[in-house]
């Protein structure tokens, strides 16, 4: 189902990947710096995710700016929070790379803000970007640090963004329960030589599927 959200005086492209039975949670997805909601990997894990009977909603919001990014993200948050269609107990937010910045920054910013609904029940960081290639000296760990809710990371163990053990470290400070996946020899691109772009998919999809889980009441299908 494609909708248009309104954002300032335009509007944000957004597809739902509706389950075929009444959703209960859903997940908020959006794209890197790069690319749009149509990246294969959003696609492959939206398809997977309404399968098993999650909502996704996946976001286009093009603009380089994290503040800006982050801005657009609450918006759709606010967006489906306030849907009479969908009426749900709970969202994940979730972004890949430049995106899981913003759906970091928004999952700090919404638990300070309100008095702890428990609407946002917890981020997905697909290949977050600890930081610039080559420049581990400055890691962007500042919202994740300050964050409460359950974090799932999923990430290339030969990641030029994010080195592991920077990662291992951040994640050991972190209040929040967290877990990591490290897709072995995967880049920041989530590309892994010898192997098809849908058996690595596949992995991640099973990994964030069985994260939420693990977090909500979910049905076993």
């Amino acid at each position: 189902v494609k909708v248009k959200i309104p954002f300032g005086n335009k509007y944000l492209d957004a597809i739902f990947s509706v389950p075929e039975k009444k959703p209960t949670y859903g997940v908020i997805l959006t794209h890197g710096a790069g690319g749009d909601m149509n990246f294969p990997h959003l696609v492959s894990l939206a398809a997977c995710l309404a399968s098993h009977g999650v909502l996704c909603l996946r976001f286009t919001c093009k603009g380089l700016n994290v503040a800006y990014r982050t801005k657009a993200f609450k918006t759709v948050v606010e967006y489906l929070k306030l849907s009479d269609d969908y009426n749900l107990s709970g969202v994940f937010l979730a972004g890949r790379s430049m995106g899981s910045r913003a759906a970091a920054s928004v999952v700090r910013q919404l638990s300070q803000d309100d008095d702890g609904d428990g609407f946002i029940q917890g981020l997905v960081c697909l290949s977050y970007p600890l930081h610039r290639p080559r420049l581990q000296s400055k890691l962007r760990d500042e919202d994740l640090l300050l964050i409460r809710c359950p974090v799932l990371f999923v990430s290339g163990s030969a990641d030029e963004m994010c080195e592991k053990q920077l990662l291992e470290g951040v994640v050991t400070k972190m209040k929040a329960p967290k877990k990591i996946h490290w897709i072995d020899k995967a880049n920041h691109g989530m590309a892994v030589k010898g192997r098809t772009t849908d058996d690595v998919m596949e992995e991640i999809n099973a990994q964030v599927f069985s994260w939420l889980r693990e977090n909500v009441q979910l049905d076993h299908k």
